[in-house]
């Protein structure tokens, strides 16, 4: 598929987390050549690494020379794919099954990590969920926790867990959102999540500077991924992303050298800061 298409074929799958692997068209994770070495044989710890931003995220990350730890939920096919496509650039890779919400799966995803890699030097917590509502007195307690523990938990579990062993020049990457920025009334629980991650890189980044970690987010705007295939109806899959400027949702493809971009020595001078491929939306951020 051209990454400028602007539209995409009716379709929804029923239950999160969506699998790429039933996507039509298959999201864009680029390819398995190229890279510059900006992150010889460093490791990187992926939560939500199995697809969509994730998947491209890793990818782009060993091209770079990077061996990455891929954490996901259930998503066994898409997991195994992800890997696949890791190791046919050379690097290593690992994936977990578990729950991020969980601080006990975090603690044995990192200790595992550690124990095949030797250590950790880049932490990229991404993995989400979202529950659109149409009213807000529909956000039950149930769907409010659920989204703050794997949303906003998660990233302080998994980070807590990895901290003891990152050293100066590592870096954490938290995914943000757009709808942090300019918010959305249909998600209202998952925008406060990402607000909060926010607000979490920036006093984080503060936190760790003397110790020479860098923090840093990514807020993407609309992009094709499985979260969207399986919270979007199949109707309004095929008008995604069309009301940004650039009339088009973005590929994973285009997000991921984001994160190389934070992840390397290219933004040494960058810490507690947030970078926007949304299409063009101008945010305060």
């Amino acid at each position: 598929m051209d990454q400028h298409e602007s539209s995409f074929p009716p379709q929804h799958q029923d239950r999160q987390p969506g699998h790429e692997a039933r996507m039509r068209p298959q999201p864009d994770a680029g390819t398995a050549t190229g890279g510059c070495g900006k992150l010889t044989n460093r490791t990187a710890l992926i939560s939500g690494g199995d697809s969509g931003i994730g998947r491209a995220t890793a990818l782009a990350f060993a091209r770079e020379g990077a061996d990455c730890a891929l954490l996901y939920l259930n998503e066994h096919e898409d997991a195994a794919k992800t890997r696949a496509l890791v190791e046919e650039t050379g690097r290593r890779c690992l994936a977990l099954s578990g729950d991020i919400g969980s601080e006990a799966f975090c603690r044995e995803a990192v200790e595992k990590t550690v124990a095949l890699f030797g250590g950790i030097d880049i932490v990229v917590n991404n993995a989400a969920e979202q529950h659109p509502v149409a009213d807000f007195q529909d956000i039950s307690q149930a769907q409010l926790e659920q989204t703050f523990r794997t949303n906003l938990f998660g990233y302080f579990y998994l980070t807590q867990a990895a901290l003891p062993y990152l050293h100066e020049g590592s870096a954490i990457i938290n995914t943000t959102s757009v709808t942090a920025y300019k918010g959305s009334p249909h998600l209202i629980d998952y925008s406060a999540t990402k607000g909060a991650i926010v607000a979490l890189t920036r006093s984080l980044s503060q936190a760790l500077v003397a110790r020479g970690i860098r923090v840093n987010g990514v807020a993407p705007g609309p992009i094709w991924t499985p979260l969207i295939a399986a919270t979007t109806s199949s109707e309004g899959v095929t008008r995604f992303g069309q009301d940004v400027p650039l009339k088009r949702a973005g590929q994973p493809s285009e997000v991921a050298p984001c994160y190389v971009f934070l992840a390397s020595s290219d933004s040494s001078y960058m810490t507690g800061q947030i970078l926007h491929p949304n299409g063009g939306t101008v945010v305060n951020g």
